[in-house]
């Protein structure tokens, strides 16, 4: 049990987070007589869900409350901070619980999309098996960042921003709480700051309370005025979680003004970044990524100049080498785009995963012992250099994936020259096939 100084350091964000449905405001689509979430209650079944939406929806709230009216074992982790061992343990204690009491563990995933194909794999057979029950939540689409065989398993339930008159219920009931909130401050809200407070919030409960709490620690009359959320407006920047949600936030913003080549945001949002006190070197690892995903053989160079911008930071440091980011942002920005490679590989990808053991054709192999040569290993292998044009007709492929095409070179940059040697290769191999045969 915390003691009032203890729960002081708790956010009031945190503080505040409902513990009941009837607690729980906006989302009436989902919650009340009739709505699915009552119903789950009522009929004391319980399914896996992903809950899909902004940040501050209450997203994590409604895990921890269906978590609480169930009673079941249940573990909460982040999928930022967590990894497949993680994943795995979870999975073993789940099940391990499951067969000695009967009951599954729910697991709340939360940014559950930051979860890789493989690590959001792991959760598929118990899943199936009712070892676990997962709740997710994202704020991005589940349709393309969660693995279909899990998304078939699971109930998506759309989450909104919330509205005006939501904001405003909660706000007033911090201000008032006196156990959890505000409210042994006594402290008066002007209508103005409450509008700015929810202006600023854009539909985010978590962001409202948050401008809410530091606006109370600035006031000088007992009264929370617009110079007060002003001011506390203007400290948000300071108090920057390096893992929290403005974090990703933010380098999301990068991340798409550089994907839709418009320079002056993505410039403003790396400065954004910068003046947050995020550390560059987490900035220079995503130009990278941004260059390989969204740039890519359009632009090799790009990969090139990324890399470098991360060489000049390291060597330089802050404030100067933060120029470079700016050099290498305004390249990726202006940089023309194709995400070629990166639909190819995931193409490619997905075979594997569908496929993992397809052998390598006995042509491929190595012959590196007498009994591996004795066997097939390397016979009929066609080395390349031995002809005139330095290629032959050789199948590459596992046998049933004959015929495969991963990667479609665009149209921009030098993916135009990429795509006519491709095709010169495609006719060449075809001549020397005909000829064979002819």
């Amino acid at each position: 049990m915390k003691n009032k100084r203890e729960e002081k350091h708790i956010p009031l964000a945190e503080r505040m987070r409902p513990q009941t449905l009837d607690r729980f405001y906006g989302q009436e689509h989902l919650i009340g007589k009739g709505k699915i979430l009552s119903q789950l209650i009522e009929a004391d079944r319980l399914v896996s869900i992903i809950f899909w939406g902004p940040p501050g929806s209450g997203k994590t709230t409604l895990g921890h409350i269906l978590a609480r009216d169930f009673n079941f074992p249940n573990i909460f982790f982040s999928a930022v901070l967590s990894g497949i061992k993680e994943v795995k343990e979870v999975m073993a204690q789940g099940e391990s619980h499951k067969k000695l009491y009967g009951q599954p563990t729910i697991l709340f995933v939360d940014e559950i999309h930051r979860f890789n194909k493989a690590q959001q794999g792991a959760f598929l057979p118990y899943v199936e098996k009712g070892d676990i029950i997962l709740f997710g939540s994202t704020t991005e689409n589940p349709s393309f960042e969660v693995i279909a065989p899990l998304l078939s398993r699971m109930k998506v339930l759309v989450l909104n921003p919330l509205a005006e008159e939501t904001l405003a219920r909660i706000i007033r009931e911090a201000l008032a709480d006196e156990e959890q909130g505000l409210g042994d401050l006594h402290l008066k809200l002007e209508d103005k700051a409450v509008q700015m407070i929810i202006d600023y919030a854009n539909g985010d409960a978590r962001r409202a309370l948050n401008t809410l709490e530091i606006s109370a620690s600035l006031v000088k009359n007992k009264k929370i005025t617009p110079e007060e959320v002003k001011e506390a407006l203007q400290k948000r920047i300071l108090l920057y979680d390096k893992n929290g949600e403005e974090h990703f936030n933010l380098i999301s913003a990068l991340h798409k003004s550089v994907r839709n080549s418009d320079v002056d945001a993505s410039l403003y949002w790396l400065a954004r970044m910068i003046a947050a006190g995020e550390d560059p070197l987490y900035i220079a690892r995503r130009l990278v990524r941004m260059a390989s995903e969204d740039i890519g053989l359009a632009d090799p160079q790009a990969l090139f100049i990324s890399l470098w911008a991360k060489e000049a930071y390291d060597f330089i440091g802050s404030p100067e080498g933060e120029l470079a980011l700016a050099e290498a942002v305004i390249y990726l920005a202006s940089a023309p785009k194709s995400n070629r490679a990166y639909v190819a590989f995931s193409k490619a990808m997905k075979d594997v995963e569908a496929s993992p053991f397809e052998p390598v054709p006995l042509h491929l192999r190595n012959p590196v012992t007498a009994l591996t040569k004795k066997v097939g290993y390397g016979k009929d292998y066609s080395y390349a250099h031995d002809f005139l044009l330095s290629t032959t007709d050789m199948e590459t492929f596992p046998e049933r994936l004959k015929g495969r095409k991963y990667y479609e070179p665009g149209e921009l940059g030098l993916e135009k020259d990429i795509k006519k040697r491709i095709e010169w290769w495609k006719s060449l191999k075809t001549k020397i096939k005909n000829n064979i045969k002819s």
